[in-house]
């Protein structure tokens, strides 16, 4: 039987949840409905889930059709939790974008859309929702034709359209010809010669779905049942199975990690090639730690009518739970040891799933905005620090765009995060699951700094000061916006021990993480143009000399002052986050509205009309967006509607450069620095 894993994704309140229930009840699965304000539901098992009646968490769960098994991934619908719904992406076959029949399209939607769209997922539409009041049709396949820019093919109607008889009545108009033809030569030839066969309109339909070209869009509801049949026809029918070799090198993917009742870490991976066994060592990595972790796998999970179960083996296609593999992480690509044993060669490393082991699939990426926002985490009465420590350790394990940062100085913990939902979940979550009582300090906007010419520096062993048994050049370069962190070799990869390299590559991407002005470094390429060290020195009947003998920690001590170096001389230029947003409003509320946005650094970029209503496009700094969305209501009567989403970083151009605290032993100041430095070593040494 064929495999498709499937994403349903929408914006909050789409009944994305309420639908999976449907999906589940008309398999057979489940014998009744889960209702999402009962707290009932299959996939929402999570306490806070069940309280707050969203999902925050993704999760899995398997039912059967007549020839093919669904592997279905419920995701968040809310966008602070946007990173939940990126990790799925790259293990999905297709999709289902759900929208509301009542409220539209939504700023989620459009980013959602515009994500799967980039990645050629296939994906059906499902509009929910046709029998609640002021449910329409027409006018939301005309927002999904215009705002998100849609080739789409209507599957059928909706009759008897905002009552509880509202049905969905299949069949494929001239609106589907037409889409179709424009796309395919034999198709438009039939048309033209006056009649296109039922067949050839349905392969056509088959073909640009599986390639994502065009989307096939259902009316239902999920409480009803109404349209549901239809699109689970569609599964089977447009959707393309998952494939990969089962014979073939393993290969797989990390989506998700949780801690099982006894606190064990319990991996979910979706494989894309080979068969992996209980018992089986595999390598597991993303590429950034070095050649890979190797571990054992303990137990294997797969999913099956609605249920986890233990199997012995799993193949190509399959979504598996994994135990033993202590120090994976999610993004990590799952591997075959090589030649069945050791660690690969140095020219192995850092080769991550890019298209798992060559096998066609989509590799983790980050494919929506990272956090924008941070929040220092206080301690309540009682609250052990080392333990909340550990707790927001375990979460970030969960969610690595977390990005829990550690201040030893102050003694303070600060989180990343996307909004203030978040927030409270991880409030929430860190009270029930580890009896921790937090509370937040003001939530404040992360910024980057970008290069913004070369730099060089170098320091030399034995030579001018350096305290290190260690010789390091490091040149920084801009690079596009987007292009990350590159680090590049101009010295022979022989000319000292690869673990010394590795100590340096580690160095300057963690160093970067506190640019100049205390912000991530990003967008630039790290060159290593100086190496050279100490060979290992030992006396007459001792042991090795590490006084004399360079090791790790003398590269890992002198890269931060060398790369800093490098940035002065290269300077860097803080970016703040900046939106792009969409406002509506009664085109009489525009003349007090330009003043307002200019105040808030908003810049319209487009204006129209429509009826009595204008449309603005531009964007605004993000750390603005809560007041402009404060200041909405009374400015325009109440009737504004604002969407806004990440976009791109800007230079700061309003106010002071914004400074972030260091958390390392600043290497901007080499005395402060090597005093820090030499007294942690000598304190381990």
């Amino acid at each position: 039987m064929h495999l498709l894993n499937l994403g349903i994704l929408a914006h909050v309140d789409a009944g994305k949840t309420s639908l999976t229930e449907r999906l589940l009840h008309t398999a057979g699965v489940i014998d009744a409905l889960g209702s999402v304000d009962a707290g009932s539901t299959t996939t929402d098992t999570l306490a806070l889930e069940r309280q707050r009646g969203i999902t925050i968490k993704s999760a899995v769960v398997s039912f059967p059709l007549d020839g093919v098994t669904v592997n279905l991934i419920d995701t968040p619908g809310h966008p602070d939790f946007i990173a939940e719904v990126e990790r799925v992406l790259g293990v999905l076959d297709g999709a289902v974008l759900v929208v509301s029949a009542v409220e539209g399209v939504q700023a989620q939607t459009r980013v959602l859309m515009r994500t799967l769209r980039r990645l050629r997922i296939p994906t059906l539409v499902f509009v929910n929702k046709i029998d609640r009041r002021g449910a329409r049709d027409t006018a939301v396949l005309r927002q999904l034709a215009h705002r998100l820019a849609l080739p789409l093919v209507p599957m059928g109607k909706a009759t008897a359209l905002g009552t509880p008889a509202a049905r969905f009545r299949p069949g494929l108009g001239p609106a589907a010809l037409e889409t179709l033809a424009d796309r395919d030569d034999a198709l438009l030839a039939a048309f033209l010669d006056g009649g296109v066969p039922d067949h050839l309109l349905r392969g056509a339909l088959a073909a640009q779905t599986r390639d994502a070209s065009v989307h096939p869009v259902y009316f239902g509801s999920a409480i009803t049942g109404a349209g549901v049949p239809e699109l689970i026809g569609g599964f089977e029918r447009l959707l393309p199975a998952a494939g990969g070799d089962p014979d073939g090198p393993l290969s797989g993917t990390v989506f998700k990690v949780e801690r099982g009742p006894a606190g064990e870490k319990v991996a979910y991976a979706r494989l894309f090639s080979g068969t992996l066994r209980v018992r089986d060592r595999i390598l597991f990595g993303d590429g950034r730690r070095g050649p890979g972790e190797e571990g054992r796998v303990t137990a294997l999970g797969v999913f099956d009518r609605g249920a986890d179960s233990r199997a012995g083996s799993a193949g190509a296609g399959r979504i598996v739970r994994l135990w033993g593999l202590g120090g994976i992480r999610i993004g990590d690509a799952i591997r075959d040891v090589p030649g069945g044993g050791g660690a690969p060669r140095p020219e192995e490393a850092g080769s991550g799933p890019a298209g798992p082991g060559g096998v066609p699939g989509r590799a983790y990426g980050h494919h929506f905005a990272p956090p924008t926002l941070e929040t220092v985490v206080v301690p309540g009465p009682g609250t052990d620090r080392r333990s909340l420590h550990l707790a927001l350790t375990q979460l970030a394990e969960q969610d690595p765009l977390i990005g829990v940062r550690h201040d030893e100085l102050r003694g303070e913990t600060s989180v990343s995060l996307y909004g203030e939902v978040q927030k409270e979940v991880v409030q929430a979550t860190l009270a029930d699951e580890y009896g921790l009582d937090v509370t937040f300090r003001e939530t404040t906007t992360l910024c980057v700094e970008r290069p913004v010419g070369t730099g060089h520096a170098v320091e030399f062993n034995k030579k001018d000061q350096n305290p290190f048994l260690a010789t390091v050049g490091l040149r920084v370069d801009p690079a596009p916006p987007g292009a990350g962190v590159d680090f590049r070799l101009e010295v022979e990869l022989g000319s000292m021990p690869y673990a010394f390299f590795r100590a340096v590559e580690d160095t300057v991407r963690e160093t970067l993480g506190q640019g100049l002005h205390g912000w991530q470094v990003t967008d630039c390429t790290v060159t290593m143009t100086h190496s050279g060290y100490s060979p290992r020195q030992s006396h007459a009947h001792q042991g090795f000399d590490k006084s004399m003998s360079s090791t790790g920690q003398d590269f890992r001590g002198l890269t931060p002052l060398v790369l800093t170096d490098a940035l002065r001389r290269a300077g860097t230029l803080v970016h703040e986050p900046v939106h792009r947003f969409r406002l509506e409003a009664p085109a009489d509320t525009l003349g007090t509205l330009l003043p307002v946005l200019a105040r808030l650094g908003a810049v319209p970029e487009s204006t129209g009309t429509h009826a009595a209503a204008c449309v603005l496009e531009g964007t605004v700094p993000a750390a603005r967006v809560h007041a402009l969305e404060q200041r909405l209501p009374g400015t325009t009567r109440g009737e504004g509607e604002l969407e806004t989403a990440f976009d791109h970083y800007a230079p700061v151009t309003r106010g002071a450069v914004p400074e972030r605290p260091r958390t390392d032993h600043n290497p901007l100041n080499r005395k402060e620095y090597l005093l820090n430095v030499t007294r942690r070593t000598g304190a381990n040494g």
